[in-house]
């Protein structure tokens, strides 16, 4: 038996400036001036009067002056024409002292060009220069500069430009040196619902996740904090094979009591805006890992305090209560790290082009490579140089900034905007 399906409801009737093309005669009405309140219903209730069709609005308000630009067909109803609403519009500018200009035209915005991509400056300060030096070279590129606005003026400054006409891995080829040689921090992702679609972050932990090297608080206990120290920089700074570099320090801390494990989670300190990060990506629906060198002893208890949803690392091997001096089970070395990523992300049923990785040594490189954006946060150079973007301020929540997420929106999710 065969069911008829009602008919679907007819579209709504497209706006005049569609419905006619490009050659429908539109006004761009640009207001300027003091800010407050019912500007924008005031103008939009004055053009109200002469039936015109809204195409297109923008508005921003800096340091209290407004900028409003509507862009709408011209009128054709009534028999009333376009010198009577200038005259209108003006006028009702006036009354409020505010700047009105009228721009007659046709059709809408020209079409960007193909590729889209949004790059976020970090600067602590963002200089006029190094803003001028950016500008120039995305449009070296053949990009044009649709659109700025401002994610964050504090702990760092924080804009985003939204980019069409060039690619991706074009700019981020330009911009990379460019950015390196002025001092600020640049990101470039592409455009699209993938950005939003990034659902699992997962971090490095130590000089990443905290500000310290957990092997070195160990070894501070054992009394052979220097040797450690020596032979984790040439480790990160990739002079030495991570696997013989961690049995090497291990080694050292051989019969020190276990004990130690939790006098060493007491002395673990996060990195400023940790908790800010991993708050804020927790509520934005993400899941968040931790892979390190370190040591299951800390990590662990890291991700119970933390909230978070995975954590890997190696374990240090515990006989009668002491550090044997040796780790168990399979390392998590430079190629572990990558390995573990995929399981993650496998895991938590997110592709890796939606992945972000966050590190800062030479064994993040291949996790670094493998996320879909990989981040290098205060890292050596070789890392600076390889991954997709860096950043050089203290603050491990300015990755946010990175996601399209703005201070305001974090500090609003935490209650601390009056």
């Amino acid at each position: 038996m065969s069911v008829s399906r009602p008919p679907e409801p007819a579209l709504s009737p497209e706006p005049a400036a569609s419905r006619q093309g490009p050659d429908v005669p539109t006004l761009l009405v640009k207001i300027f001036g003091k800010d407050r309140p019912g500007i924008t219903a005031g103008l939009f209730d004055t053009l109200a009067a002469y039936s015109v069709d809204v195409v297109d609005i923008e508005q921003v308000v800096t340091r209290g002056r407004i900028v409003l630009c509507a862009l709408v067909t011209a009128p054709t109803a009534g028999g009333t024409t376009e010198g009577e609403l200038r005259a209108t519009v003006h006028s009702w500018a006036e009354s409020l002292k505010l700047q009105a200009e009228i721009i007659s035209g046709t059709g809408d915005n020209r079409p960007r060009g193909v590729g889209r991509s949004h790059v976020t400056v970090l600067g602590h300060p963002l200089t006029a220069e190094s803003t001028a030096a950016i500008a120039a070279r995305i449009t070296s590129t053949g990009g044009n500069i649709d659109r700025i606005f401002r994610l964050a003026k504090y702990p760092v400054t924080a804009v985003e430009f939204a980019v069409s006409g060039t690619g991706t891995e074009e700019l981020r080829t330009a911009l990379a040196p460019e950015a390196a040689g002025i001092g600020v921090d640049v990101a470039v992702v592409s455009a699209g619902l993938s950005r939003r679609a990034q659902r699992l972050v997962v971090m490095d932990v130590d000089s990443t996740l905290i500000q310290d090297e957990v092997i070195e608080l160990f070894a501070a206990h054992a009394g052979c904090e220097a040797e450690v120290t020596e032979v984790t920089e040439r480790a990160m700074r990739g002079e030495l094979d991570f696997e013989q570099s961690l049995h090497a320090r291990v080694a050292l801390l051989a019969g020190l009591d276990v004990s130690v494990v939790d006098k060493v989670r007491s002395e673990v300190r996060l990195t400023p805006g940790a908790r800010t990060l991993i708050r804020t990506l927790k509520r934005l629906g993400y899941q968040v890992g931790v892979v390190s060198g370190g040591f299951t002893q800390v990590t662990d208890d890291l991700k119970e305090r933390l909230g978070l949803d995975f954590a890997s690392a190696n374990t240090l091997e515990v006989v009668d209560g002491k550090l044997t001096g040796r780790v168990t089970g399979a390392i998590v070395d430079r190629a572990g790290k990558a390995r573990l990523l995929r399981s993650f992300a496998a895991e938590a049923g997110v592709p890796l082009a939606q992945t972000v990785a966050i590190g800062d040594g030479a064994n993040d490189l291949d996790m670094l490579n493998t996320a879909g954006l990989g981040v290098a946060f205060n890292a050596k150079p070789v890392v600076r140089e390889a991954a997709h973007t860096a950043v050089n301020v203290p603050f491990l929540d300015t990755v946010l900034y990175l996601l399209g997420v703005t201070r305001e929106e974090v500090e609003a999710a935490d209650g601390l905007v009056e």
